[in-house]
């Protein structure tokens, strides 16, 4: 920076110095010296913009090297599956191995199956053989290494973790496909759709939230379900659907989709199951077992010559006793819509769907208000702000006199034959203007230094308060704002607060202080330019206005129309084996071309008000020249010409410093607008604070008395209750299951003890203290929970375990054995230090499921919240896990939240919900003998009374 500002002057000294070295005899003219000064001058914007082109190559040839990287990845081959077969059988793997790259692992080995067409085959196992690999694998999303795979039709793929996009009801089930109203109300019907229909605000028309936000899981899986059976394919791939819904709506999906009486009754379809009670009424099964077919045939035929499958079926019977679809006529309709219409009072999902809709991004009208760039200085510090000032301004005060010293030598050249010692003299006076140049370079480093330290204060202070106030708003603030509004704050608008905001900055101050010194200047030589300068200053400042106006807007407009952009990439890519498997990667291409082309829009309509700005600046800038050229033509030689020519050459460069001066105004406050979307969530509603001056004890809770009292829930203070007087007190080790029909309140009361949901009346008390008057780090540290939808991180998998570092590698061995994880971790590459990919998405759901299992083992609490951790597992780990449970956890209080009844047979007691209240809240034994609520859903499942034990 030094070197570029000074080379102007270094450039002139090096002339000077030279000229005199010629010849004894030269002699600066005012002719001679400003001629010179202006050519020089030339160089000053282009030296002053050099780095940031620099820079701007290099970030371009690493961004050109990292997408050449990209398009240079190798692509999933066409040709690994044969889609063009014709033969006898819809599906078919030859001696087929494969894996997610081609230098990895082999997942599936030598597989061999054909499937007829029109058959129904599940695919069972256990959590990490391969079942959802086999669907990969049939889809083309793997890599094959040996092998051949047929497959003969069209397909339609359900993912067994439901992919639901951001638009309406009906364009989720549609897909892109043309209504037909008949069938779309038959297909509506068959997954249990129309129920829920009745209670959403707009019916099938109602707007679903970004990963679906606002609906259930079991909705999320029946919406799913419900568009691949609209689409017409030949082949269905359904990866576990029924995981996520209650008992009776899975029979009714079996029985009116996917059975041998369903819609898809002549489809080929392929099940990845859990459920074993389903087997008898397949065509074909297939049992995995390490990525192998380990056993292949029909029911009859595996029952024969299979001891483990026959002991396996025999235990889950025993458990399940009544379950069995063929045995269970479906439910009617009217029960159906009796356990939706409940749906309303749990989280906001149906009639309060439309409140809590994606909410669009507002875009502020109206000029920047000054205390956004007050903020900025504020970060900046205001230390480091005067001493910028004060640099820059140095940096222009000597830059002033070296031009006036030139001046003055000129002036005293004329009188050369005056001075004995002219020789000495003119050496002298080049060291004083050397000197001089020396004293702006200084100036020029310490600006530039100061600037750097107080930017980058800037963008640490503000980053750390954007992040910070993201992490302290409220759970409801994710569930209505689009993921790409969030990311786009923390990439294109801190980018922009980074690299370029004060950068335009430095560039507007060093332009005001040039432009006051050169009318000082020029207005000291010719004190009629004074008067002229004073209307064409209003005019600079009527364009600056009439320009800024519209540049901010379209700024504005910019940043809010990157965010769909955003959101509907990151829609994309968590979908893209949907799209894939359903062969729209072209509308969705064109759609992220709709996005990207409304952003451009905006860039487009910018680059054209620049273009206006600057026509308009020219002019103005090539009038002021003409009026100082002609009051010194004007004033004749009243004018030493030393004074004209500095005038001149200073006329010439202030259309420069005007044009710089106006745009950077304008960029400064267009720019601020991501000073202003960074702070916007400073003013939203934050949640209670992390830490509060009254503290637990270390060892609180250390009974694990969980006690409600009267307490009252609401999502927003718009909506109705969600809990209303819930009063219950659990004993110290006590496990407790909770119940309730869909809706009935049975998430919102695990939100209530997080306080994800905060009270509107009433009290939660832990082990004698009221957890609203302590702070949410030290309550939420304090619980522990296994979410029903796993959650993992990037990173490693002992990062995932233990994110704090805490535990040792023998303490994670030691849970990863009781949750049955330690086999297949030390068949991984590099064990611990396994990569999980973002969501874990190179685990099975199931195996993600016993990761969460071993996280709450690992940091053993008093209290345990079990959110139907065990949905996505097979029977038999599950019999393991739930003995873990009891056996790790058996001095702790569980409370586990039920969506399959069977899952709290074994509570010490059960807490009925229904419509937000407690209804019955007794061992499971008495609530049979009560024949309440409880018998009655029992009743509904097909679960006979004398299955319920302890």
């Amino acid at each position: 920076m030094l070197t570029l500002t000074c080379i102007p002057f270094l450039v002139s000294l090096v002339t000077f110095g030279i000229y005199f070295l010629l010849d004894e005899g030269n002699i600066l003219t005012a002719t001679k010296v400003f001629t010179s000064m202006s050519l020089f001058n030339i160089l000053r914007l282009p030296l002053f913009d050099l780095p940031m082109v620099i820079s701007a190559v290099v970030q371009t040839r690493i961004s050109l090297n990292r997408l050449e990287d990209f398009l240079n990845t190798e692509e999933l081959h066409p040709q690994n599956i044969e889609t063009n077969y014709i033969g006898d059988h819809a599906i078919g793997f030859t001696n087929a191995s494969f894996s997610w790259d081609k230098t990895g692992i082999p997942v599936l080995k030598n597989l061999n199956i054909k499937i007829p067409e029109g058959a129904l085959v599940a695919v069972v196992g256990q959590v990490g053989s391969g079942k959802s690999s086999v669907l990969s694998a049939i889809l083309g999303e793997m890599e094959k290494l040996t092998g051949v795979v047929q497959r003969k039709g069209s397909v339609a793929y359900v993912a067994q973790q439901a992919w639901i996009q951001n638009c309406i009801l009906q364009e989720n089930i549609l897909f892109g496909s043309i209504m037909q109203k008949q069938f779309y109300e038959q297909v509506l019907e068959a997954c249990a759709l129309l129920p829920d229909l009745e209670q959403l605000p707009n019916g099938d028309q109602t707007e679903i939230g970004e990963r679906g936000v606002n609906i259930s899981g079991g909705q999320k899986h029946r919406v799913s379900l419900a568009r691949a059976v609209y689409g017409g394919a030949d082949i269905y791939l359904l990866d576990d659907p029924f995981a996520a819904v209650d008992v009776h709506v899975g029979k009714q999906l079996f029985e009116k989709v996917i059975g041998s009486s369903g819609i898809l009754k002549n489809k080929t379809r392929i099940l990845v199951t859990h459920n074993l009670t389903l087997l008898p009424q397949m065509d074909l099964i297939v049992v995995m077992e390490s990525g192998r077919v380990a056993h292949m045939g029909t029911y009859q035929e595996l029952l024969s010559k299979t001891r483990n499958l026959t002991n396996l079926l025999q235990a889950f019977s025993e458990r399940e006793k009544a379950h069995a679809l063929k045995r269970v006529s479906v439910i009617n309709s009217r029960t159906i819509l009796k356990d939706q219409i409940l749906e309303q009072n749990d989280r906001p999902s149906l009639d309060q769907g439309k409140q809590f809709s994606m909410k669009k991004e507002k875009i502020p009208i109206g000029g920047m208000k000054f205390s956004i760039i007050l903020k900025y200085l504020q970060a900046f510090g205001w230390l480091w702000v005067w001493l910028s000032v004060a640099a820059y301004l140095g940096q222009n005060l000597v830059g002033i006199g070296q031009n006036l010293w030139l001046s003055a030598w000129v002036k005293e050249a004329k009188h050369k034959n005056e001075f004995r010692e002219w020789k000495q003299i003119r050496s002298n006076k080049l060291n004083i203007y050397g000197l001089l140049g020396l004293m702006q370079g200084l100036f020029v480093c310490s600006g530039a230094y100061i600037l750097t330290r107080g930017s980058l204060a800037a963008s640490r202070t503000l980053h750390t308060q954007l992040l910070d106030n993201v992490l302290h708003l409220p759970l409801r603030f994710f569930e209505t704002n689009p993921i790409g509004q969030i990311i786009n704050r923390f990439t294109k608008d801190m980018f922009i607060i980074d690299t370029r905001f004060h950068y335009y900055l430095r560039t507007w101050v060093n332009c005001t202080l040039d432009v006051i010194g050169t009318v000082l200047v020029i207005g000291g030589a010719l004190p009629l330019f004074i008067l002229g300068v004073i209307p064409l200053v209003f005019l600079y400042f009527t364009i600056q206005r009439y320009y800024v106006a519209s540049s901010r807007q379209i700024r504005r407009l910019a940043g809010a129309s990157r965010s769909p952009i955003i959101s509907h990439f990151s829609e994309t890519l968590s979908g893209v084996s949907t799209i894939r498997a359903f062969g729209h990667e072209q509308r969705f291409i064109q759609q992220n071309k709709e996005v990207v082309n409304e952003n451009l829009v905006c860039f487009y309509n910018n680059v054209i008000s620049n273009r206006w700005l600057s026509v308009r600046l020219e002019f103005l800038g090539n009038i002021m020249v003409f009026f100082a050229a002609l009051l010194t033509v004007l004033a004749g030689n009243s004018i030493d010409s030393a004074i004209v020519g500095l005038s001149i050459s200073y006329a010439l460069n202030i259309t420069q410093s005007l044009n710089f001066w106006v745009r950077k105004a304008c960029e400064i406050e267009t720019n601020a607008v991501s000073i202003e979307r960074v702070c916007e969530y400073e003013n939203m509603d934050k949640e209670a604070p992390w830490i509060m001056s009254k503290r637990p004890p270390s060892q609180w809770p250390d009974k694990g008395i969980v006690e409600f009292i009267n307490y009252q829930a609401r999502y927003r203070d718009d909506l109705g209750l969600a809990l209303q007087d819930i009063t219950f007190q659990t004993h110290g080790e006590e496990k407790i299951g909770i119940v309730g029909r869909t809706g009935a309140g049975k998430s919102t009361l695990s939100n209530c003890l997080f306080r994800i949901v905060e009270r509107s009346g009433g009290k939660i008390i832990i082990d004698g203290i009221d957890i609203s008057t302590i702070g949410l780090h030290d309550l939420r540290g304090k619980l522990n929970i296994i979410p029903q939808d796993p959650v993992l991180f990037s990173g490693t998998l002992q990062m995932n375990l233990d994110p704090l570092d805490k535990y040792s590698d023998s303490e994670l061995w030691e849970v990863l054995e009781l949750c049955h994880l330690k086999e297949f971790v030390q068949s991984l590459p590099k064990k611990l230090l396994y990569e999980i990919t973002e969501g874990g998405e190179n685990l099975s759901v199931g195996q993600r499921q016993l990761v969460c299992l071993a996280r709450a083992l690992l940091r053993k609490t008093k209290i345990l919240i079990l959110d139907e951790a065990t949905a996505s597992i097979d029977f038999e780990t599950d019999n393991l896990v739930q003995t873990t449970i009891r056996k790790e956890f058996s001095d702790c209080t569980i409370l586990t939240i039920a969506h399959r009844l069977h899952s709290i047979f074994d509570s010490d007691r059960v807490l009925v919900l229904d419509s937000g209240r407690i209804t019955e809240f007794e061992t499971p034994q008495n609530l049979i003998f009560q024949k309440g609520l409880f018998f009655e859903m029992l009743t509904e499942a097909g679960i006979p009374e004398d299955s319920v034990t302890k």
